[in-house]
């Protein structure tokens, strides 16, 4: 049954537990468990005769995924989907694990053994259950409660977390595990802020850039890059960023681009502007809805071949030697040698346990251009020419095998970061084919998904009926700021305030500041959570403190920056004793404890004197700089002080014009791209 009122009255009218079962549309192992167990005659008797089922997409419903989430990583130190949890008829926990076999082995129950131990607890020590599990959940709501700062934070929580990444460095490898490497973007927005706000000449600036981009260079030659389409794998399970767990997902797709695109911006490194293209086109090529906004996910199983049963993970993406010989021809053994094509495969030892992936290989670049180069007795550009063409045919073919399961429904979060990354690709890269993209889904969610001033979660086949969280809010508002920065339409800035405002209302904590992850209101959620962990998703508050700073230099409404400060106070506990756990959230202090820049650029938009002079801007890494175009006074009336006294610069001599200004007090005006280059510094 779905999580709602009709489960919940059926377990309390027949007095039964509840069994949850939370996962999502391309979890592998989710659909392990569900054929081995829930699509099981037997076992499906069993389930049904004790417990009311209930099924729950975690991208849908975040709020039940963090609550029960909580419980199981409390209760037995880890956790991981599919979340399986057995709850009392009031939704209150009492047991919880992961994925659970169909029969008992390695000492460990299987699960029919445990439906029956459970149902067996439940018949002779209810009443034990009932006092253990309200135990356990007010022992949970005081846990998930972050305690505040006691005093102003400061400026050591970054350095303390600088310092923490650098002792988790993989020197060899990049990222900050052994394995399995996850990429976790929010901590290296952190390191690129901390680099810019140190100084990239200075030690520790050339520390935490040289960190970054090593891990992102790392990560883009290696098998959890999809080397022939684009776009990234989850994450790898081995040291060396080669076999990936192989499903796709949007809110990847859009953090890792955007901070290529930043990496490229502080080091110009021609890889990280590379690969942010080829991720962006991956997404706009293969997870962009004809409605104009993006898929969640693509799945890692996919069938061996058409028509016939079998299926593996990876199977979509490995190939066999002999299949590249066949289709490369002559060309095959450069091409091999590139990618370290081996007629045993080359997944390194240990990264197959189950033998899944022998005679397979993950594309992974070995050689370097130059190595390339002298390999082939051609010239660098002449033997990159041919390594692409070879990428294109085995594309091709590849495009022919079946695809793999895409979880198409339009999550509002994700599209907010999506949105973010489409609005900086063509910032940085040009493109317009990217602004075309981001203006079209956030279109998409303004007038689908923005129903009676609340936003929707998801939309599939129709917006749902889930109301947005905290983080769809403070993605989406990301987003719209900076594709703002990218086309300068105040009234992506006038929505953001909008928004601003309604999320204020329905998660602000007005006791100890600080976003709760969902709104008051819904009996179904026991515990309200304010999510203090940055992963693989930034948490709404990290991302909300930046947001609102943001928001205070465009408009001068000094409360936002008050409630920026009060939201990372809120966290201070956090940030003080595990600072790396809220990396983004360290990103967003370092705005906080920075001084902050206002350019804006007077001139007709699309001219070219304009152009040259947002260029200059464009291509450097400038995290703590708001971007102003000088418009009218009557566009930009509702936005603000600071946009009246922006729309008051003017060209000089008819030339477009760049003001640098800190808290709008402005060096002299420049007019050549030369002279703003100067004064923004290397």
């Amino acid at each position: 049954m779905p999580w709602g009122a009709a489960a919940f009255e059926k377990a309390q009218k027949e007095n039964k537990p509840i069994f949850l079962s939370i996962g999502y549309s391309t979890c592998h192992w989710c659909h392990v468990m569900a054929h081995e167990s829930f699509e099981n005659p037997e076992t499906a008797a069993l389930m049904n005769a004790h417990f009311v089922c209930i099924k729950v997409d975690r991208e849908e419903r975040p709020d039940v995924d963090r609550l029960y989430m909580s419980f199981v990583q409390a209760t037995t130190g880890s956790g991981g989907w599919p979340m399986s949890v057995w709850l009392t008829p009031n939704l209150q926990p009492f047991y919880g694990g992961t994925y659970f076999p169909p029969a008992d082995r390695f000492n460990r129950p299987g699960f029919p053994s445990l439906l029956n131990r459970i149902a067996e607890a439940w018949k002779v020590d209810r009443e034990k259950i009932l006092a253990s599990a309200a135990t356990t959940l007010a022992a949970l709501s005081e846990d998930t409660r972050p305690a505040a700062a006691t005093s102003p934070l400061t400026q050591a929580p970054l350095d303390a977390g600088f310092q923490t990444f650098l002792k988790q460095y993989d020197e060899q490898e990049g990222g900050f595990s052994i394995a399995p490497k996850f990429p976790r973007p929010p901590a290296l927005f952190f390191l690129l802020a901390y680099a810019s706000q140190k100084g990239a000449a200075s030690p520790d600036g050339k520390v935490a850039a040289g960190m970054v981009l090593h891990t992102l260079q790392r990560m883009a030659l290696g098998g959890m890059r999809d080397q022939l389409g684009g776009g990234f794998h989850r994450y790898s399970v081995d040291r060396v960023w080669h076999v990936p767990h192989y499903e796709k997902m949007l809110c990847d797709q859009a953090q890792l681009a955007s901070a290529y695109l930043q990496a490229h911006q502080l080091t110009e490194d021609p890889l990280c502007a590379s690969t942010a293209r080829s991720t962006l086109d991956y997404v706009a090529r293969e997870m962009t809805d004809p409605c104009g906004a993006f898929h969640s996910a693509e799945d890692a199983d996919s069938l061996f071949e058409h028509g016939k049963p079998e299926h593996g993970e990876g199977a979509f993406y490995v190939w066999t030697k002999a299949e590249i010989n066949t289709l490369l021809g002559n060309d095959a053994s450069l091409f091999n040698a590139v990618y370290d094509v081996q007629e045993e495969g080359n997944s390194p030892r240990g990264s197959d346990p189950h033998g899944e992936l022998k005679g397979k290989n993950t594309l992974v670049r070995k050689l370097t251009p130059a190595e390339t180069s002298r390999l082939s007795g051609s010239e660098a550009k002449a033997t990159e020419a041919l390594l692409a063409r070879c990428r294109h045919t085995l594309l091709a073919a590849r495009n022919n095998r079946p695809h793999p399961h895409r979880d198409d429904k339009i999550l509002t979060a994700w599209n907010g970061l999506m949105i973010s990354a489409f609005a900086r690709g063509y910032s940085v890269l040009g493109e317009e084919a990217y602004l075309k993209a981001a203006r079209a889904a956030a279109h998409f969610i303004q007038s689908t998904l923005w129903k009676e001033g609340v936003l929707r979660r998801a939309y599939r086949e129709g917006a749902g009926n889930v109301a947005g969280f905290a983080e769809d809010y403070a993605f989406l508002i990301q987003g719209l700021l900076d594709l703002y920065e990218a086309d300068f339409n105040p009234s992506w800035l006038r929505w953001a305030l909008e928004l601003q405002t309604t999320q204020d209302r329905f998660f602000w904590d007005n006791e100890k500041g600080g976003y709760f992850s969902s709104a008051a209101g819904d009996p179904s959620i026991l515990i309200r959570i304010k999510e203090d962990h940055d992963g693989a998703e930034p948490s709404a508050s990290s991302v909300s403190v930046l947001n609102l700073k943001r928001l205070s230099e465009w408009t001068g409404r000094t409360e936002l920056a008050t409630r920026a400060e009060q939201t990372a106070r809120a966290f201070g506990s956090v940030l003080e004793r595990a600072p790396t756990a809220l990396p983004q959230m360290l990103h967003s202090l370092g705005g906080l404890h920075s001084p902050w820049r206002q350019i804006v650029i007077a001139g007709d938009p699309n001219a070219p004197d304009t152009q040259a002079l947002l260029a200059v801007v464009r291509k450097k890494h400038l995290p703590h700089t708001i971007v102003l175009h000088a418009g009218s006074a009557a566009a930009a009336q509702d936005l603000g002080e600071r946009f009246a006294l922006a729309a008051q610069m003017l060209p000089v001599q008819g030339k477009a014009t760049a003001y640098i200004c800190h808290d709008f007090t402005c060096q002299a005006p420049v007019t050549e791209a030369e002279a703003l280059e100067k004064l923004l510094g290397p």
